[in-house]
């Protein structure tokens, strides 16, 4: 048999897969002729496909010692070189096949794949486009070229190259399959939707295509049925850890923890480095208060992939919820190290600083977030409430919440649709509570209140929850609400939809510029009337809020000017309070066995101004045996405001601290306290209603503001107006005469939690009735107006009996 016969039956073996019978043919055909190039490179193309390269490379060289002007040959050495992920090597060798053979779309194709690979995207695209020259409907030539934009960050040209990728070829599954997580990644769910459905038509039994169109669907908010596709991605291939991950979010999303932390831990068998996992894993953990787990998962995921931004940050907020507040600054600075123009990042920051009582540098952090990210509107509403703490006049807050109504609200102005409502003024109405904090937290103790004293037969009442952790509390809420709806997983727009096929009349927002608010949900005004309640009694500046509800005390005649909202007052109080507890008891006066009297401020300590440290200066030096009770997290916090006292001549040794505590422990706190020394100018609001219930009275400064007159509208209310100074002079006479008439201090500590329960601060009959004759006005003041085309009409803000 000669060469030419051997090298025929070689070739036709190595066709079919008989690697074995066609190498023994080779090596026969090279023995006849020792110096076939042919041969060598064939032998070279078998050893490639076993994976045998440094044997392939022998071949190769050994062919282009014989044949050194051959393409075919340089090029089949690139490929060795690039199956063996040396890509520069490659590189080079497609350079020597391109000086032979120039017009090579094979060559240019592999280059441009091996230029991609090493992160030379510029040289690659300048590949791809020299094939495409030579053949435009080169399918992959296209989808490598819209990559390689998209490694780039050019969205535009990715997306062009993937357009031209599909007109050449309607059906080609990788081309939609790009085109679409492209658009997903944009935000453009609806395009990016039928893109996916299209490649999943083409390829249905790819469990890839699934996946992406799952996810896809995820974030169009449609949980079932994106949990259904990965569902099905994983019966095709139980081992694929993407389809496990993305299956863990739906579930998540769906409110099935438990399945998602299954899924998440399956993600991560599959592949122990899925740093991704293990970070979303440790949100499902803190989400289910499993706090050690959740701070064991972000550190795992902070490990395996270091400088990972969002684990900084998730592992930040769990420190800080822990009040590890020292641990949770340090992971911000190491995310700002990474990315210094990460505005979550310095929005986050912005928190840890407030806590501290750091208020200035808290809200220059809030600014830099807006700088790096103007659209930010978290930071903008943390802006915005910040302020509040440090601002003695009204019109610096009503300027940056009219700002932030002309960065975040605006957009919504043109968008608002006429209401389907029916405009009978003595009907039953709908009445709409929406917030985050339908649980054991501050806000309940003055919710629960209004909703357990409502007239069902008059008002029916909506509850919009966002709880993240539903608890005891949030099922006494629940008992009080004729529909419960738990909308956590909505977005804004869908929630804004909801609220108008409920047919919600009247929306009261209780959050507002607070954690977890929806300022934009009351933006897009899904009710005719909307109105602003309980979280602070300030301004939202947002356009479509009509009403705020206030007191007489809080907002005086004249005040009305400083708010982007009407002002309603209330007749008695702007709160209802509900301690919900009836222990501790009060105890005896804590000074009479001390022999010293025992200041206390339990509140957080971002109100702890410079103002208020001034003021209690002048206390404490009068009153030179007195102690000072403070609570603020361990670490830096208390040494910054040890020294920041220190300016006002109180020494260290007279100031103990708390931390914070859960609610029992907290007031507990109070039996080490004689007498309260308010802040200002923003003023204790559920702190000092806390207070008086634990009989410990508060000194307050009345300010200009409406959070600083909350002291007045509550001593107004207990009958204690001689507690609230209008001067910081009397209130340093009135706290000092105050503690030295210790048997005055002590019948106030026994009567206090009394004179709370039988004032208009604990009535929640009365208190419900004035509210809604408060909705029945506005009702009917939008009913009047010509409901669903004119602007409401403004009730009259005199107080409602």
């Amino acid at each position: 048999m000669d060469t030419t016969q051997s090298l025929e039956r070689a070739t036709a073996h190595h066709l079919a897969g008989e690697f074995g019978h066609a190498r023994e043919l080779y090596e026969r055909a090279l023995a006849i002729a020792p110096d076939d190039a042919n041969v060598m490179f064939r032998l070279g193309v078998l050893d490639m496909q076993g994976a045998a390269y440094d044997a392939a490379l022998d071949w190769l060289e050994r062919a282009l010692r014989h044949a050194p002007e051959n393409a075919r040959y340089h090029f089949v050495r690139g490929q060795v070189f690039a199956a063996a992920q040396r890509f520069t090597e490659a590189i080079d060798a497609y350079l020597q096949a391109l000086s032979f053979e120039a017009n090579s779309t094979d060559t240019l194709f592999a280059l441009a794949a091996a230029l991609q690979s090493v992160g030379e995207s510029a040289a690659a695209i300048e590949t791809y486009t020299s094939l495409l020259a030579l053949e435009p409907a080169h399918v992959d030539a296209l989808n490598n070229l819209g990559n390689c934009y998209r490694q780039q960050g050019d969205v535009h040209e990715a997306e062009a190259a993937y357009r031209r990728a599909i007109a050449a070829q309607p059906g080609d599954a990788n081309a939609l399959t790009n085109l679409g997580t492209l658009l997903e990644a944009a935000g453009r769910l609806d395009e990016a939707v039928t893109l996916l459905e299209a490649a999943v038509r083409v390829a249905p039994d790819s469990p890839c295509g699934l996946v992406n169109l799952g996810v896809a669907l995820h974030r169009r908010g449609e949980f079932e049925s994106g949990a259904a596709l990965l569902t099905r991605a994983l019966e095709m291939d139980p081992s694929f850890p993407e389809a496990a991950y993305n299956f863990a979010n739906a579930l998540h999303a769906l409110g099935r923890r438990r399945e998602a932390v299954n899924y998440y831990q399956r993600a991560i068998e599959q592949t122990p480095t899925h740093a991704d996992a293990y970070n979303n894993l440790g949100i499902v953990y803190q989400e289910s208060g499993s706090r050690e787990d959740a701070a064991q998962a972000f550190s795992a995921a902070i490990r395996l992939r270091p400088g990972f931004v969002a684990a900084l940050n998730n592992a930040a907020t769990l420190m800080r919820t822990l009040g590890r507040i020292a641990e949770a600054e340090s992971h911000l600075r190491e995310a700002l190290a990474v990315d210094p123009h990460h505005s979550v990042t310095h929005n986050n920051l912005g928190n840890v600083l407030k806590d501290q009582g750091r208020l200035e540098d808290g809200i220059d952090a809030y600014r830099r977030a807006l700088t790096c990210d103007p659209e930010n509107v978290v930071a903008h509403s943390n802006l915005a409430y910040a302020l509040t703490f440090q601002a003695e006049q009204p019109q610096p807050l009503l300027d940056e919440c009219r700002r932030w109504s002309a960065r975040h609200e605006a957009p919504y102005s043109g968008t608002r649709k006429p209401y389907s409502n029916d405009a009978t003024p003595a009907r039953r109405l709908r009445i709409g509570y929406v917030s985050p904090d339908f649980r054991e937290h501050c806000q309940t103790l003055f919710t629960l209140p209004l909703l357990s004293h409502h007239d069902h037969e008059q008002f029916e009442v909506f509850c919009y929850a966002s709880v993240t952790r539903p608890d005891g509390l949030t099922q006494r809420v629940v008992s009080h609400a004729d529909v419960w709806r738990d909308v956590r997983e909505l977005s804004d727009e869908r929630l804004a939809q909801r609220i108008r096929d409920d047919r919600i009349d009247i929306l009261i927002d209780l959050t507002m510029h607070m954690a977890d608010g929806r300022p934009l949900l009351f933006a897009r005004k899904p009710a005719p009337v909307q109105i602003a309640w309980l979280a602070y009694p300030g301004t939202t500046g947002i356009d479509a809020i009509d009403y705020r509800l206030t007191d007489p005390w809080l907002d005086p005649a004249g005040t009305d000017a400083q708010y982007s909202e009407q002002s309603i007052r209330l007749p008695d109080s702007f709160w209802c309070y509900d301690p919900l507890t009836d222990t501790p008891e009060v105890n005896a006066l804590p000074a009479l066995s001390n022999g010293y009297p025992t200041f206390g401020c339990l509140n957080n300590p971002c109100k702890l101004s410079d103002a208020t440290f001034k003021l209690w200066g002048g206390v404490m030096r009068e009153v030179a045996d007195a102690r000072l009770l403070l609570m603020a997290p361990d670490g830096a916090a208390r040494a910054s405001l040890i020294e920041r006292l220190g300016q006002q001549g109180i020494g260290a040794e007279r100031v103990s601290f708390t931390p914070f505590q859960p609610r029992a422990d907290y007031l507990r706190t109070y039996h080490q306290i004689d007498a309260g020394l308010d802040t200002f100018p923003y003023n204790g609001h559920t702190t000092s209603l806390d207070s008086y219930w634990m009989g410990v009275p508060v000194i307050t400064r009345v300010g200009d503001t409406s959070v600083g007159r909350a002291g007045l509208s509550q001593l107004e209310n207990l009958g204690l107006r001689e507690l609230a100074a209008d001067s910081d002079a009397q209130f340093v006479e009135t706290a000092v005469q105050l503690v030295r008439d210790l048997p005055r201090l002590s019948e106030m500590r026994g009567s206090l939690r009394a004179r709370l329960a039988a004032s208009p601060l604990m009535d929640g009959a009365r208190f419900a009735r004035h509210v809604e004759a408060v909705y029945r006005n506005v009702w009917l003041a939008w009913c009047e107006a010509g409901s669903r085309s004119a602007p409401v009409r403004r009730v009259s803000a005199t107080p409602v009996h």
